[in-house]
């Protein structure tokens, strides 16, 4: 427990810009309606159960999630959720000691990326005993994102979002620099070559903006990496028996040469620069590329016209990086059956009114909620709620988050400093990460 402790850090890798745990600044949601598809406003006994629900969400994110709450409290009088904010530094560890002692909350959320550890610590519960109870349909769920919470081939989650990295642009500046098309967004020639090209066109035509606003180390351009890396389909960079480093090599270095290049050949991406998403949020970058929760940064930004997209496809297929919201049932005292079925039929519930989640910017887990009024209302959503699909997650191992801090961010950082070669660096990072995996 305590090795899993050491390892936390946040979603978005700590900086406050780039937390993805934390949440934008959007405003209050509205009451979200009921699902058609939810099972009856009880759990099927008739009598009240309350439930303890964990959360870690703040700002726009904690109040889009307590809104749902009390939607949900209201159309179902005899199940009723109890809220509990934790800081997002301390969630994790915090419900895994209260699980431990026998007093963890009935309902918690957990990150895809977290869900390993908290199976192999014993948390998080298996949920086939009591989906159909509850009225779960797993084929309404996105399969992708579903696919990335099955362990064993038992569900452990319920996936209620999806958060990936995609990119941003100023409208203003791409039709300065002649590359915006009448439809409002890049024009961008296909492959490496072409989103070279589109940058350093941005370059030429407007000096004084940085065509390409991105961090120098950590977790964005790892992202960045890790979506190129993928594109061409690039295995993950542990074995399948989770024992061995397998990282593509070949793959990793050409992925890695291509973002080098952008920092130091091409010269597109502004170097040490101090806070990256000012630089776009200021109007002086012309696109920026991070996660969706910056959607509510953006939108709440007096006067600045961007648009949002899925990354360009510089590679042999569409893949980005990407992490997911889910419900869990953590292991209880008495595990009752009766909360265990209410606790899915709010779990499921959230899911089918995604389109309230969505305000911060979040892709909704069931394809369904993108038929709805209220969220073709959202700007800027439906313009990449395709990158559901092609979000590459890693596999189920306990070690994935020592593997990035410790191989991936380490060595990659090198790699953008113009410090250390491309194939050098891979040679490295299997090495470490075969280290983490012995441990």
């Amino acid at each position: 427990m305590l090795s899993f402790a050491l390892v936390l850090t946040a979603c978005g890798g700590g900086g406050s810009n780039n937390d993805a745990g934390s949440s934008s600044p959007a405003s209050p949601s509205d009451s979200p309606s009921q699902s058609a598809s939810a099972p009856a406003s009880d759990s099927g006994s008739g009598e009240k159960v309350s439930l303890s629900f964990w959360t870690l969400f703040s700002g726009g994110d904690g109040d889009n999630m307590q809104a749902m709450i009390d939607e949900f409290n209201k159309t179902h009088p005899n199940i009723q959720v109890k809220n509990t904010k934790l800081e997002w530094g301390e969630y994790y560890t915090k419900l895994i000691t209260a699980v431990g002692n026998g007093n963890g909350p009935d309902v918690g959320i957990s990150h895809t990326s977290r869900l390993p550890d908290l199976i192999e610590q014993g948390v998080a519960t298996e949920l086939d005993d009591v989906a159909e109870g509850a009225g779960v349909d797993w084929s309404t769920i996105n399969q992708n994102l579903l696919n990335a919470t099955v362990v064993d081939g038992k569900h452990y989650a319920v996936p209620i979002d999806t958060h990936p990295f995609i990119m941003y642009y100023n409208k203003k500046l791409l039709k300065d620099a002649g590359v915006l098309g009448d439809d409002g967004k890049p024009v961008i020639e296909p492959g490496a070559d072409g989103f070279v090209k589109f940058l350093t066109t941005i370059k030429e035509k407007l000096p004084k903006v940085t065509p390409f606003a991105l961090s120098n180390s950590n977790d964005d351009p790892y992202r960045l990496w890790w979506a190129l890396y993928s594109q061409q389909g690039g295995n993950d960079v542990i074995s399948d028996d989770l024992k061995k480093a397998q990282i593509d090599a070949d793959k990793g270095a050409k992925a890695a040469q291509y973002i080098q290049d952008l920092y130091h050949k091409y010269g597109v991406i502004k170097k040490n620069d101090p806070d990256f998403y000012k630089n776009f949020q200021s109007g002086t970058a012309a696109v920026m590329m991070t996660g969706v929760w910056a959607t509510g940064i953006w939108e709440s930004t007096k006067g600045l016209e961007f648009g949002a997209m899925p990354i360009p496809q510089i590679y042999d297929q569409p893949a980005t990086w990407g992490d997911s919201h889910t419900i869990i049932l953590p292991t209880t005292k008495n595990d009752d059956p009766q909360k265990r079925i209410a606790a899915l039929t709010f779990a499921n519930w959230l899911a089918d009114n995604g389109q309230i989640w969505a305000k911060a910017g979040h892709i909704p887990s069931k394809p369904s909620v993108f038929d709805k009024q209220e969220f073709k209302d959202l700007p800027y959503r439906s313009d990449y709620v395709s990158v559901a699909d092609t979000v590459k997650f890693n596999k189920p191992s306990t070690k994935n988050w020592q593997i990035r801090d410790l191989a991936l961010f380490k060595y990659l950082n090198e790699v953008w400093a113009n410090k250390m070669t491309p194939a050098d660096a891979m040679t490295k990072m299997s090495a470490e990460i075969q280290k983490v995996l012995d441990q």
